[in-house]
């Protein structure tokens, strides 16, 4: 089986634009590039990595495209711009020429934004318009306050390649589970909307345990279908809580409980056809 790593981080302290990572992260604060987890790929037998925007800037998503440019294994790019802008179209024309086929898709960072309900703002209607025009998909990094919202904006966008990135961040430990599963289960209606399995043991203070995550990815998988659910690793923030090898342990046990026999598309195929990725040779 030839993995995809669907969500993926790589950062540069001296770039200087990474706004939210101080001192006080200190396991996160340092640099991290594509050599530090190169062998343990490897060794996982991950053949592609899908690198994902960490801050909110184009000067990032220049820099990752640049890393996709000298590393094979980086198969493509979720960069960033800013979607109200007025041109905010030629801006991504300009990101596209500059990563070719390597850049798939864009990601506002919503979770940071105050309005909880900016994704309806009409400024956006272009812009999600444009990704739809260049055939560009959209992660949705949201919390499950936004997941409503985040329902009503794809509404208005049927042709739109969307997934949500890490389950949509349930807690794990604590309330909310059920209003979350609801929230999913009508997200999962889209018929074009993803969802990756990333992020989840960097939830809450503490990593959960494989009982404590399965009932959550039991629900991502059984309102998505296997069909529409791809593994990530969400490295290097996933070190804050595990190491790479403990959380594909654990996502592999998940999905034989809940999808057997379908370990290949949620661990690669999926991720593949969503981001326009090539198939791996031998395939």
């Amino acid at each position: 089986m030839k993995i995809v790593d669907a969500h993926m981080h790589f950062w540069s302290l001296a770039r200087g634009d990474y706004d939210w990572l101080t001192p006080d992260v200190s396991a996160l604060y340092r640099d991290f590039e594509p050599a530090d987890i190169e062998a343990e790929l490897a060794q996982r037998g991950v053949s592609m990595v899908i690198a994902v925007q960490a801050t909110g800037t184009e000067a990032e998503t220049r820099f990752l495209l640049d890393l996709a440019a000298r590393h094979p294994r980086i198969a493509g790019v979720v960069g960033w711009t800013d979607f109200e802008s007025p041109h905010c179209a030629q801006r991504m024309d300009a990101l596209i020429e500059i990563g070719r086929a390597r850049l798939k898709g864009f990601r506002p960072m919503v979770q940071d934004i105050a309005d909880p309900d900016w994704l309806l703002r009409p400024s956006l209607d272009g812009a999600f318009q444009a990704l739809i025009e260049r055939d560009l998909s959209f992660d949705a990094l949201v919390k499950p306050v936004h997941l409503p919202v985040l329902r009503q904006r794809l509404s208005l966008h049927p042709e739109l390649r969307a997934v949500v990135d890490h389950a949509g961040k349930p807690d794990v430990h604590g309330e909310g589970r059920a209003a979350w599963a609801e929230d999913i289960a009508a997200l999962a209606e889209q018929p074009r909307l993803f969802c990756k399995l990333s992020g989840l043991l960097t939830e809450g203070d503490r990593a959960a345990s494989l009982d404590e995550l399965d009932p959550f990815v039991a629900h991502v998988l059984h309102c998505f279908g296997p069909e529409r659910v791809m593994w990530g690793s969400d490295w290097p923030v996933l070190t804050l809580r595990a190491d790479y090898g403990h959380w594909h342990r654990m996502a592999r046990e998940l999905i034989r409980r809940h999808a057997p026999g379908h370990e290949a598309q949620v661990f690669g195929d999926n991720s593949r056809a969503f981001y326009r990725l090539p198939r791996p040779a031998g395939d």
